[in-house]
């Protein structure tokens, strides 16, 4: 039987956010990432998406290794919940494991797997597989491509990338081994396709550093900055402004604090001496000495910026002339929630700079010509577009067409269709078990598509609860019904005509009903009928209607 290779995203395709990828050949299984998506605004009350892994489960013993690439939350969220089934050792570099133990040590498994830490530039063997970490530029330090080899040639996952040439720490993407690997023959290449239609180049972090500067400098007040917490060389930036122009830090959000503590520690960030102050202490400096660092760049409800913007943070009140900068752009889904926080900050008299006014983010991910670059240093002969929904995933198959690969050497991937590859052919092949499972608080996979409609409903419709008591012997309401409205309408002197007439109505319905029989199941359903055609009628609305009936 001719050797092959089969590459099946369980996450990542069609979608931003849940990033997994299962190599399989020879019998043997690698995992690429295993991140999470956060929900969108029809998800009522889930926290965040992880992608299915029952498939892994079902082929664990086959399972040599778990590859990360970096560690964003699209890329390791779900790591805890994938070990608590799988016992595989986790391969990645030194500053993403030390955000991956954060993870394990809440989920109590730290103890229990093996993390080993890599450096760009080292190869790996697992199983079949021959893994090697490149070094590239990303929005948090220490990220990593893969080159791949495998029994039918090598394969290059760049993971999320871009071409930075002045980047805050740290070497610029090893360019020069991309075009080694290209000149000795790249059999596929799955690519990052995030920013494909953005035409040029991404801009280098230290454009945002120059913004910093320029901002700290004409500033005579307090100044919050709120960017991604995983993004160190950014924080980093913000600290080394302060210092410069003599104003001590304080730092809120858990996130925040953890990272800043695992990026320090692990020398990924340097403090100048007597920067750093606790959040307490700012009430003992003037305001145009004090920096806050902070979560919220994407309006969380929960997070430390949205507390502030509407008044509910133990210890910082906004007030007129705070200069509050946003340095993030929203998460697709995300811009209502960053707008009604900005809203906030602007109706308390806070000055807020965002991405629109000012260069005070860049992207993470490459733009079109860097993404074109990779191809053309790879040359790989099969290519297939990752990390993106389905209008990146083709724009970038596109982008890899005018490159002059051929139509039948591109495909468009999606979850669970594997791409199996040969020395001498590659195709779309059978399709494996994936899909979404919603995690609400302590919750995961009890919030299915049933529960999501019934979330919308109320959410939308609002609801109804009638509780009516019955004699059973006389089969006759012995009780006055007792009607209930939940976001349907206001129970005050405007609504009281509505009621009573639903009342009345919910009474002779039963009544009759229960001359016909007494089985309490038909009651219900009758007066179900009925309440949902009054309501309609008089309202044209459809609540959610809960009817209780008790027999006596």
């Amino acid at each position: 039987m001719a050797e092959k290779l089969k590459i099946t995203p369980l996450g990542g395709m069609n979608e931003i956010g849940k990033n997994i990828y299962v190599y399989e050949s020879m019998g043997d299984l690698l995992v690429v990432d295993c991140g999470l998506a956060f929900p969108d605004e029809e998800m009522y009350g889930v926290d965040y998406v992880i992608p299915d892994i029952s498939y892994l489960v079902k082929h664990k013993n086959r399972i040599r290794g778990i590859v990360i690439t970096h560690g964003h939350e699209d890329h390791i969220g779900s790591l805890p919940y994938l070990l608590r089934e799988v016992n595989a050792p986790v391969y990645c570099t030194k500053l993403t494991a030390g955000l991956i133990e954060i993870k394990l040590e809440e989920a109590g498994l730290l103890s229990k797997t093996k993390l080993i830490r890599v450096e760009a530039g080292q190869n790996i063997f697992l199983g079949c597989f021959n893994v090697e970490f490149i070094r590239v530029n990303h929005s948090i330090a220490d990220a990593v491509s893969l080159a791949i080899t495998t029994p039918v040639g090598v394969v290059i996952h760049t993971g999320d990338f871009k071409l930075d040439t002045t980047p805050v720490q740290g070497d610029v993407i090893d360019l020069a081994r991309f075009g080694e690997l290209g000149k000795n023959g790249v059999l596929a290449l799955l690519s990052d396709s995030t920013n494909v239609e953005r035409p040029g180049y991404s801009m280098s972090e230290r454009k945002v550093g120059d913004s910093f500067d320029a901002l700290f400098k004409s500033c005579d007040s307090r100044i919050i900055v709120t960017t991604f917490a995983s993004n160190v060389h950014r924080i980093q930036q913000v600290i080394d402004s302060a210092a410069k122009y003599n104003r001590r830090v304080a730092i809120t959000g858990r996130s925040m604090e953890n990272i800043m503590r695992v990026a320090t520690n692990l020398g990924y960030m340097t403090i100048p001496p007597n920067t750093l102050i606790e959040l307490n202490q700012i009430k003992d400096l003037p305001k145009n000495k004090v920096v806050i660092i902070t979560t919220g760049s994407q309006g969380e409800p929960m997070s430390a910026l949205h507390r502030m913007a509407f008044s509910s943070h133990r210890q910082i009140e906004i007030s007129s002339g705070d200069r509050v900068i946003i340095s993030a752009s929203p998460i697709p889904g995300n811009e209502k929630t960053i707008g009604k926080v900005i809203n906030e900050l602007f109706k308390r008299g806070a000055e807020v700079v965002y991405e629109k006014l000012a260069d005070i983010h860049v992207s993470g991910h490459a733009c079109q010509e860097e993404l074109k670059l990779m191809l053309a240093l790879t040359k790989p002969q099969y290519f297939m577009p990752m990390h993106g929904e389905f209008r990146h995933l083709r724009a970038h198959a596109l982008l890899g067409r005018r490159m002059g690969m051929g139509p039948k050497n591109v495909f468009i991937g999606e979850n669970g269709r594997s791409l199996e590859i040969t020395r001498t052919s590659a195709r779309l092949a059978g399709t494996v078990h994936t899909g979404a499972i919603l995690v609400d608080g302590a919750g995961l996979g009890d919030v299915g598509l049933e529960v999501m409609r019934d979330r919308k409903h109320l959410a939308t419709d609002g609801l109804i609860v009638v509780t009516l008591v019955v004699s059973m012997e006389q089969s006759a309401v012995a009780v006055p019904p007792d009607i209930t409205c939940r976001g349907f309408i206001f129970q005050n002197n405007g609504s009281d005509t509505l009621i009573d007439d639903l009342r009345r109505i919910t009474m002779t319905s039963a009544e009759t009903s229960l001359k016909s029989s007494r089985d309490l199941t038909f009651v219900k359903a009758q007066l179900r009928e009925v309440v949902a055609s009054y309501l309609h009628k008089k309202t044209r609305r459809s609540p959610v209607i809960l009817i209780t009936v008790v027999g006596i």
